[in-house]
């Protein structure tokens, strides 16, 4: 396999790969991620034995706006719409309830699934091209360092991903902040490129850790 590397503007060849169920690694402002449609189980599937994750590890999904996280959980909070307003999109990952469009794959069996909004002009226009969520854990083999250059991302997977977005170095260059919206108040499962304080401040209240 040659893994394409797509360097301008236009993502159509990339949602072409996506909605026929490829893998197709992405831009993000936190690091590279490798994508597939989210929707499709065998695709999914082939991001776990790219990566050589553990199937027991769920992976979040990213989408362009809250509208979207509609279609794909439930019982969002009104706090929820308040931080997407403020931070997305941006490096904060929220934990909802899953709706019953979600792959069991996604989520690992588990009844919650992870969705954030990149902040990065290309993996945004994939995502608004594809109408689709997209899986995407970072783009690595599992357990080794989050890629922060395609370089790094050809690296790993070089002819063994049908393409690659060429979105230049990652901005923020850690993974997102993981906040769980399941319970009260929300509680922060990972640390990353959004601060505690930042979300403190803007929820009016202290979320744990």
């Amino acid at each position: 396999m040659k893994t394409l590397i797509i360097s301008g503007e236009d993502m159509s060849p990339a949602r072409e790969i996506i909605l026929r169920g490829g893998l197709v690694a992405v831009p993000t402002e936190t690091v590279y991620g490798l994508a597939a449609n989210g929707l499709d189980e065998s695709a999914v599937e082939g991001i776990y034995r790219v990566k050589g994750r553990p199937e027991t590890k769920p992976i979040n999904l990213l989408i362009p706006d809250m509208k979207s996280a509609e279609k794909f959980c439930r019982d969002i909070s009104s706090m929820a719409y308040t931080l997407a307003e403020k931070f997305w999109p941006g490096p904060l990952t929220m934990i909802f309830k899953k709706s019953g469009t979600v792959p069991d794959i996604v989520t690992a069996g588990g009844k919650t699934v992870g969705v954030r909004c990149p902040d990065h002009k290309k993996t945004l226009s994939l995502l608004r091209l594809c109408g689709v969520p997209l899986a995407t854990p970072s783009a690595n083999i599992s357990g080794m360092p989050s890629p922060k250059t395609l370089g790094d991302v050809l690296a790993y997977f070089d002819g063994k991903i049908e393409a690659a977005v060429d979105g230049g170095k990652c901005r923020v260059g850690v993974e997102s902040t993981i906040l769980d919206m399941t319970v009260s108040p929300p509680r922060i499962l990972r640390q990353g490129g959004l601060k505690k304080a930042d979300i403190d401040a803007v929820l009016g209240l202290e979320v744990s850790i």
